[in-house]
């Protein structure tokens, strides 16, 4: 299933001021009109702003939800040791079912620059870079980059770096492998970008949401910040929801916000959902107990997933064992081919998968696929593996009475004819 360019909505939650999004914005938003909103305002004390990160508890938007004041105050650290240090605004959304990187890089990009520019300042980095696959979002920074007088950034030097869209480029250490001029596949880790990253040094990857967040701290403060979301999960978060037949939608939504009230916004009945694929393809499926959930970090883990890159995938007729089998041939054919672990597990998750919705499976299968789900779990250098095994066990976990109508060959969903798709629930962007 792929959502194509002209037919996804970009909307705010009702009654909540949106931060990051412009309803109705179409192109990148001027220089004159950002700065005139209050960007770009001078930064008078960078440890200040750094106090102001910690307190918002500002959690990372590009799947991982860490902290971001730990990860810039560790930078910030290294360079108060002597160090030089790199900041990588990375907007290198390799998730199909996710258009909110691409969103802002191409309509927000003076937005992103202002994040990366505080980023680049609280760290005392002498490079920044913005790192994307969207042509479209590339040439959207670098015409703002030419916008933004010199002495914005101070002395620190910012550049556009760009990379062959795949999942796995996003990933951080891939990104720093990129911009080394290698090839976009990740490394094992330690060291972290954090120990050493790009050229060697210190480098805070940040994902490009997370960095469009700083403005508005720098702007308001922390309490302001806060004044939204829950108290584990301050702040608003853009949400990507496709499925359930509908066009695609992009949504800025606070922390807490019911999933029900999702569904209404996004005009699908809450009846009419079976399941939701989560996070992207990342954080596997959940059943129907995601209608009682609320859209925050701890609501979701306690069911098991993740709101990951904030992506949701809604399944009404679309069999949850067939959307697992296209998420794991997705895995299969993503994964960077240099860790045996990922390369045979999930060609092997992927060929029970299909199995299993093609109706040859068998138990000794199932046995099997639950088995790598556990064993293989952390063994790859980046997250694809971890992907697809969350994939496999959440599909056991939370859908076993399909996994048996599967088994025994008589799913009515899949009997017309079930869903296969290369890229699930894929949204291109606009041109």
């Amino acid at each position: 299933m792929t959502t194509t360019a002209a037919e996804y909505a970009v909307a705010a939650w009702p009654d909540c001021a949106p931060r990051l999004l412009r309803p109705g914005q179409t192109g990148p938003q001027a220089y004159a009109e950002y700065t005139q909103e209050g960007g770009y305002r001078p930064l008078l004390d960078a440890e200040e702003l750094l106090g102001q990160v910690d307190l918002s508890g500002l959690l990372g938007r590009g799947g991982a939800a860490f902290p971001i004041g730990t990860k810039l105050r560790t930078v910030h650290d290294a360079h108060r040791r002597g160090s030089d240090t790199v900041v990588v605004a990375n907007g290198e959304e390799g998730e199909p079912a996710s258009i909110k990187d691409r969103w802002l890089l191409r309509n927000r990009p003076h937005l992103v620059l202002d994040g990366l520019r505080l980023a680049v300042a609280v760290a005392g980095a002498s490079r920044g870079y913005v790192y994307v696959s969207d042509p479209g979002a590339a040439d959207a920074v670098t015409a703002a980059l030419a916008e933004v007088p010199a002495e914005t950034f101070g002395a620190a030097e910012i550049a556009v770096v760009t990379v062959e869209a795949g999942y796995v480029a996003g990933e951080e250490t891939a990104a720093v492998r990129r911009i080394n001029g290698g090839p976009a596949k990740p490394t094992d880790k330690p060291p972290r970008p954090f120990e050493e990253g790009v050229g060697g040094l210190p480098t805070m990857v940040s994902n490009v949401e997370t960095l469009a967040n700083l403005p508005f701290i720098h702007q308001h403060g922390a309490e302001q910040f806060r004044a939204v979301g829950t108290p584990m999960s301050p702040g608003t978060f853009l949400a990507t929801v496709t499925g359930a037949g509908r066009p695609a939608a992009l949504y800025e939504i606070p922390h807490g916000a019911t999933v029900t009230d999702l569904l209404k916004l996004h005009g699908v009945s809450a009846e009419a959902v079976t399941g939701v694929l989560m996070g992207g393809y990342f954080a596997g499926l959940v059943n129907t107990d995601i209608l009682d959930a609320t859209l925050d970090h701890e609501s979701i883990r306690r069911l098991g997933s993740g709101l990951g890159c904030g992506a949701l995938s809604l399944l009404t007729d679309d069999c949850p064992v067939a959307v697992a089998a296209s998420v794991m041939s997705y895995f299969d054919n993503e994964n960077a081919g240099q860790c045996g672990s990922c390369f045979n597990g999930t060609a092997a998750m992927a060929a029970v998968t299909s199995a299993l919705r093609d109706g040859t499976a068998t138990e000794e299968d199932l046995t099997r696929l639950e088995r790598w789900s556990v064993v293989l779990r952390g063994r790859g250098a980046c997250g694809t593996l971890d992907g697809a095994t969350n994939v496999a066990a959440s599909l056991l976990r939370q859908f076993p009475q399909v996994v048996a109508r599967h088994l025994a060959g008589n799913c009515e969903s899949c009997r017309a004819g079930a869903f296969d798709a290369i890229r699930p629930y894929e949204v291109e962007a606009r041109s």
